[in-house]
């Protein structure tokens, strides 16, 4: 149902973690010579935006719903390990990496969205329960 907030929210995710793809972190963690941190990152963005994506649909079932928010959530947090990783490597924060720092942010935002989408879920399950209890 795309009238719920969550949904709203899942759907953001999947699409900021798409556009994660086409900023210069992501570019630099390609270009990196160490290979498995460039593939790591792809890996766990691609499976965190799959798992906003699955669980927009599974809105009928919302145990299951939130279990797939909380493991893409923390599938985002290791992509925000490898992201910190590829930063550090470039040398820290500074005006020079204003791009990669916002990258990152970028990041972080979809955190926020996935923590949001969670806690709406969550206000959903209270709600129902509470209506089945009137019944």
């Amino acid at each position: 149902m795309i009238q719920r907030p969550q949904s709203l929210y899942l759907a953001l995710v999947f699409i900021l973690n798409m556009a994660v793809f086409f900023t210069p972190l992501y570019r630099h963690a390609m270009a990196d010579p160490a290979a498995w941190i460039g593939l790591g990152f792809a890996i766990t963005l691609t499976l965190a935006a799959m798992t906003g994506l699955i669980s927009i649909f599974l809105y009928k079932n919302r145990t299951n719903q939130l279990k797939l928010v909380k493991a893409g959530t923390y599938m985002h947090i290791v992509a925000l390990g490898f992201a910190a990783g590829v930063l550090f490597s470039l040398g820290g924060f500074g005006t020079f990496l204003l791009k990669e720092v916002l990258s990152t942010g970028l990041i972080v935002l979809v955190l926020i969205l996935f923590w949001l989408a969670g806690s709406s879920i969550k206000k959903d399950e209270e709600l129902v329960k509470s209506m089945d209890r009137i019944r």
